[in-house]
């Protein structure tokens, strides 16, 4: 008996192998349109070992399937030509039409940061390793980080482990990358204040003129030893025009911060919402704004959706552009240090 399960399995085997490997599988409907996955591929002329390649092609090129050959796709490079790719290099279309809508929703939203992809991504349309992908990014490649969200997966001494994703964009594609693969680059004029610390994001507010040169002021975002949430600290950073440097003008510590942190502009006046979750454990927005070189509370908003000012305080006088404020019933100072 058990000679013939293993003559069986052993039967099966080679079946499966020729099946796969060896013998022409049915083509897919004449005319089907798939995607170039890589960054770069090469259409061979024959799937032999004995090859030349015949065409190159590149991330997000359109290409029809005329027939499939175990791990290989012919497809058409002409009128009356064609090559082979492997199937693993096409992106079927209804995937890659999901992922330029990813592209199009990080597109209206707000960069956080900014990186560089430090090894060969695959791109996913959702933060797992088990998603599809629908790109690939290259070393040395340029992206932004538009938002971040911890995962935990199978794995380590406990059984589980944390995988961190960065939702991020070139200029063509959008999706998920592991955020190890990924080397954010801090300003030139903030480094000096990113030195021991894990800064992770900043916002422009604003510019100041120093000479005719235009210089951005910052909200930037802190995580200093918390893994679960985007951020725990913030700092806005304006610019000295007299000494030609950034100081700090605004610290806020003990958050429990959310990407995306939110800028936007009224009446000449920089704002900026953070998405916190309160000692309550409730999703609030808590909103600041930019008046010269002073950072003041303006108050909370429910919720993480609404684009709602906070309604007035009972006690608040109303500011202007100069940052003047009146009496408030709870109001944190702004701060100014000047090292």
């Amino acid at each position: 008996m058990k000679k013939l399960v293993a003559l069986l399995l052993a039967v099966f085997g080679l079946v499966a192998y020729y099946y796969f490997f060896h013998a022409p599988r049915k083509a897919p409907q004449k005319g089907e349109e798939f995607y170039i996955l890589p960054d770069r591929v090469n259409v061979l002329d024959t799937t032999a070992e004995v090859r030349r390649v015949i065409a190159t092609l590149h991330s997000g090129q359109p290409v029809v399937v005329t027939g499939r050959f175990g791990a290989w796709a012919h497809i058409l490079l002409g009128a009356n030509t064609g090559g082979w790719v492997h199937n693993r290099d096409l992106l079927p279309a209804q995937v890659y039409n999901e992922g330029r809508a990813v592209l199009k929703r990080v597109v209206e939203g707000q960069a956080q940061a900014e990186g560089k992809i430090n090894t060969i991504s695959n791109v996913h349309l959702t933060p797992s390793r088990d998603a599809i992908a629908v790109a690939q990014f290259t070393p040395g490649e340029q992206v932004e980080v538009y938002n971040r969200q911890v995962v935990a997966r199978a794995g380590g001494a406990d059984g589980l482990r944390n995988d961190v994703w960065y939702l991020v964009r070139n200029n063509q594609q959008a999706g998920w990358v592991l955020g190890d693969f990924v080397s954010l680059d801090i300003p030139a004029g903030l480094a000096m204040y990113a030195e021991g610390i894990n800064l992770v994001a900043w916002l422009p507010l604003d510019t100041v003129n120093d000479g005719g040169r235009q210089v951005p002021q910052y909200v930037a975002a802190d995580r200093i030893g918390e893994e679960r949430v985007d951020f725990n600290h913030i700092r806005v950073f304006t610019w000295w025009v007299k000494h030609h440097k950034y100081v700090t003008a605004y610290v806020k510590s003990h958050l429990a911060g959310y990407f995306p942190i939110i800028v936007e502009h009224e009446g000449g006046v920089p704002y900026f919402r953070l998405r916190l979750i309160d000692d309550q454990g409730n999703r609030i927005q808590q909103v600041y704004g930019l008046f010269d070189t002073i950072v003041r509370p303006i108050g909370v908003v429910p919720g993480w959706t609404s684009t709602a000012m906070p309604p007035p305080q009972e006690k608040r006088k109303s500011l202007d552009a100069s940052g003047r404020l009146g009496t408030t019933a709870s109001q944190e100072p702004g701060l100014q240090l000047i090292p």
